[in-house]
């Protein structure tokens, strides 16, 4: 860690649209950064997404609910938790409700929001939210057209075995199941 840190904001000394898409943006910005270099920035601009760490609790361990899905940028299926942009006019408790609703199918009584992070801070300008929702409800999943989506309950045991071996590759979705296993052995321990 540096002994004195420089100012925390660039200059933007100009900005320009380089693409609009219906999900996200990207900006080519003339930028002042705060160590003083000047640079250009290309940057994918997201309204930002939410993620959904569903969990039902088991007599034994807590279950984790995984999709499987087909992610096109990775070119093969991918165990997520379930997880979406928010909409104009959403807030992210919201935006977590209605992807919940909207993917699963399930909804829940107790929700609270545990991580906060950038998905790749070096050129995308998307943070995401981790919320738990627990005390879940079945219900009709009412996914997009575009969105075919298989659902499991996973225990969170096997679930950090499929971290630690490669089978669950999401970061959004690694970063949940550990947070969720490190609670679990403060929970245990005490």
């Amino acid at each position: 860690m540096p002994k004195s840190r420089p100012a925390c904001k660039a200059r933007v000394l100009s900005s320009r649209e380089a693409y609009r898409g219906p999900l996200f943006w990207v900006t080519t910005d003339d930028v002042l950064e705060p160590t003083g270099v000047r640079v250009r920035r290309d940057v994918v601009r997201h309204s930002g997404s939410v993620v959904v760490l569903a969990v039902e609790q088991s007599s034994t361990q807590p279950r984790i609910l995984l999709e499987w899905q087909y992610r096109h940028a990775a070119g093969r299926f991918l165990y997520e938790l379930p997880a979406g942009r928010i909409d104009e006019g959403e807030n992210e408790l919201k935006a977590a409700k209605r992807e919940l609703l909207e993917e699963t199918g399930f909804t829940a009584r107790k929700w609270k929001r545990v991580l906060r992070f950038w998905a790749s801070p070096g050129f995308v300008a998307e943070s995401m939210s981790i919320y738990l929702a627990s005390e879940l409800t079945a219900g009709m999943a009412e996914p997009e057209d575009d969105e075919v989506i298989n659902i499991e309950f996973v225990p969170l045991k096997k679930a950090v075995a499929m971290v630690l071996s490669g089978r669950i590759q999401d970061a959004k979705t690694i970063a949940g199941v550990l947070w969720l296993d490190q609670q679990s052995r403060r929970t245990f321990r005490k």
